[in-house]
């Protein structure tokens, strides 16, 4: 499993069909009758498992469904004033149009291109100079590079892959950067825990909302996921369904 920038990933994937009712389902794939009804029987599943009485509940559901894995609900932390702030945080942001910064490319990828308007860009592929001065990995120098030009404040800041970019994206914070929401779930054996772990206690410090995990697991699509959810979170206050 890669730990750092996935170099084979492109930007590119399949577009999504017209869902037109079914189109809350549209990030999970299901484009058809037969795909919806199981994105929807999958979904009614992972409610009988999880609570859904608060914002944070809702995220605690999205990533079991992310994972496959009931007991990942346990596993989820969030930072700020309550559990639910960084969904609504997050929420206000998608609906402010606040710029999705990931990473790499394949949770760039995963955020869903329906119920927002905002910016979803990658870091990986900038601060390719700084990286080579310094020997520092190429997500590292990418998030520092972002950061350098201001992307980060005020936008949804998502790290699903890179222990790297949550560390740098940790110092950035320290340095005074400001995002809406960090959602970090780097996965792997080395610095990943240690890397959540750092974003958790500097965000708790400077008052930045964030959602992360306990644990070696994580990665890619559970950060994506996460993310998606709160684009759904934001289309139901849009709805009315929903108040932040």
């Amino acid at each position: 499993m890669t730990t750092e920038d996935e170099r084979t990933a492109t930007d590119g994937g399949a577009a999504a069909g017209d869902a037109g009712e079914f189109e809350e389902y549209a990030d999970l794939g299901a484009t058809t009758s037969d795909a919806m009804e199981i994105a929807e029987t999958s979904m009614d599943r992972v409610h009988d498992l999880v609570p859904q009485e608060t914002l944070a509940d809702r995220m605690r559901a999205k990533a079991v469904h992310a994972t496959g894995d009931p007991e990942f609900q346990h596993l989820v932390r969030f930072t700020g004033a309550d559990d639910s702030e960084p969904v609504r945080e997050g929420a206000r942001a998608v609906l402010d149009e606040a710029p999705v910064v990931t990473d790499i490319t394949m949770v760039k990828s995963g955020v869903t291109g329906r119920g927002h308007e905002c910016e979803v860009r990658k870091a990986i592929g900038n601060g390719a100079d700084l990286a080579a001065e310094t020997g520092m990995t190429r997500t590292a120098a990418s998030v520092l590079e972002l950061d350098r030009r201001g992307v980060y404040d005020g936008a949804v800041a998502v790290v699903g892959n890179a222990p790297t970019a949550a560390l740098a994206l940790a110092d950035c914070i320290e340095q005074g950067t400001r995002p809406a929401v960090v959602v970090a779930t780097p996965v792997g054996f080395v610095k990943a825990a240690e890397s959540r772990k750092r974003v958790r206690e500097v965000c708790e410090e400077h008052g930045v909302p964030a959602i992360t995990n306990v644990g070696r697991r994580g990665g890619s699509g559970l950060a994506a996921g996460l993310t998606n959810e709160l684009v759904h979170v934001a289309s139901d206050v849009r709805s009315g369904d929903v108040t932040l």
